[in-house]
């Protein structure tokens, strides 16, 4: 497959291979690709979760969150940290 570069992206991809972050001009395209392949699983991930909590939803299962209700997760955290950071701490020594 060829491809072709604007100056841009040739002079890009020059300076990564002068900077020594890449070896060959290919080797700079595989980590674009992988780059690219990775954002897209991701977005597909996301897009499959916002399915999954529209349908959620749409089956009446979802409930209201108010000011009050988010604050007693907030303080479950407060009072477990102190005793879970101890306990780390004391299984590092």
């Amino acid at each position: 497959m060829k491809v072709q570069f604007t100056p841009d992206q040739k002079a890009f991809i020059s300076q990564a291979i002068d900077s020594g972050c890449f070896h060959r001009e290919k080797a700079t395209v595989q980590e674009a690709l992988s780059l690219w392949e990775e954002r897209e699983r991701t977005r597909a991930e996301i897009l499959t979760a916002i399915d999954v909590a529209e349908a959620f939803l749409a089956r009446g299962e979802g409930r209201t969150i108010t000011q009050e209700s988010m604050g007693q997760p907030a303080e479950e955290v407060k009072e477990r940290g102190p005793a879970r950071l101890a306990a780390e701490q004391s299984s590092s020594y």
